[in-house]
């Protein structure tokens, strides 16, 4: 299929270490989006990087971190995001969330190239 239209990006900003009901709460929320069928979602895992407490989280040799950065990217039509930010709220408690508008060029699901 394939699509042009806007849509929305929701990026969640998290760290490694936070949990929802005892499983690392990135899995949560690609999980839920997914059970909501939301378009696609990706978990990224940050190198370096720091929050509001200013705290550095780095993967450096010297300064291991068990708690490194952690962003979810989520992308579909604005009524679908909107459906997924009370999730979202709930579920993080500490980050930063982000909502942009995008232009969607094109999405495949399902359709086998010729």
């Amino acid at each position: 299929m394939k699509i042009s239209e806007d849509g929305q990006l929701l990026r969640i900003f998290i760290g490694e270490s936070d949990r929802w009901h005892g499983i690392p709460l990135y899995e949560a929320i690609v999980l839920k989006a997914r059970e909501m069928g939301i378009a696609g979602a990706t978990m990224l895992r940050g190198l370096m990087g720091f929050g509001a407490a200013s705290r550095i989280h780095t993967a450096k040799i010297l300064r291991l971190s068990e708690d490194l950065p952690i962003i979810i990217e989520i992308v579909d039509s604005a009524d679908k995001i909107e459906a997924l930010l009370p999730v979202i709220d709930e579920m993080v408690g500490e980050g930063l969330v982000t909502l942009e508008k995008v232009r969607i060029l094109q999405y495949r699901h399902g359709s086998k190239k010729a």
